[in-house]
């Protein structure tokens, strides 16, 4: 055995472990500038094809303008929710090169942006912020109210803030915590851990 190799299985990291996404957020707690940095900071990092860095972000502080403007675009579900929550952050993708024409700036674009998303969370974790990414909002609401250029699509949000539940005490409608099991999302079965 090499030195490279670890005799035991390695602990998953702590903000990976206790990861939820919360369906209730502490409505007076708040995310400060220090923090909204470290986020940005943490997407600045992020992997993407050839550096392309094909992300843009709306960020909306639970209060303030743009936070009003945002809510009221989220579904029946979601605002029951989001509006608690200390930061919405509205995750756009540059699908396109230009609004002049239907060339694709990268076949990577959502993805990298799926990148920079979870880079993120996982800093928020690591900081104390929750986070909850959904998809319940009209993209294309929001889109017309920010004036989001045809070249860039809004494509999902996440709510950052401090949960005012513990994991496994609320759950939504319809959702599990179970998860696969490695055997089921290893290909070949034969070659999971």
């Amino acid at each position: 055995m090499t030195a490279c190799q670890p005799t035991a299985r390695p602990e998953l990291h702590p903000a990976l472990a206790n990861r939820f996404s919360p369906v209730s957020f502490d409505p007076v707690a708040v995310v400060t500038p220090a923090q909204l940095g470290t986020l940005i900071d943490a997407v600045r990092k992020a992997p993407s094809a050839g550096n392309s860095q094909p992300w843009s972000f709306i960020v909306a502080r639970r209060d303030d303008a743009i936070h009003r403007r945002l809510v009221k675009h989220l579904a029946r579900s979601s605002a029951r929710w989001a509006p608690d929550a200390s930061l919405l952050v509205v995750n756009l993708a540059r699908v396109l090169v230009d609004e002049t024409c239907d060339w694709e700036y990268s076949e990577f674009a959502r993805y990298d942006l799926g990148q920079a998303v979870a880079h993120m969370t996982i800093q928020g974790l690591s900081i104390g912020l929750d986070a909850h990414q959904f998809r319940a909002f009209d993209r294309a609401g929001i889109a017309r109210e920010f004036d989001v250029p045809p070249h860039w699509e809004v494509t999902t949000t996440t709510a950052f803030g401090v949960a005012a539940h513990a994991p496994g005490d609320v759950t939504s409608p319809g959702t599990s915590r179970d998860r696969a099991g490695a055997d089921q999302i290893i290909w070949p079965a034969s070659s999971a851990p």
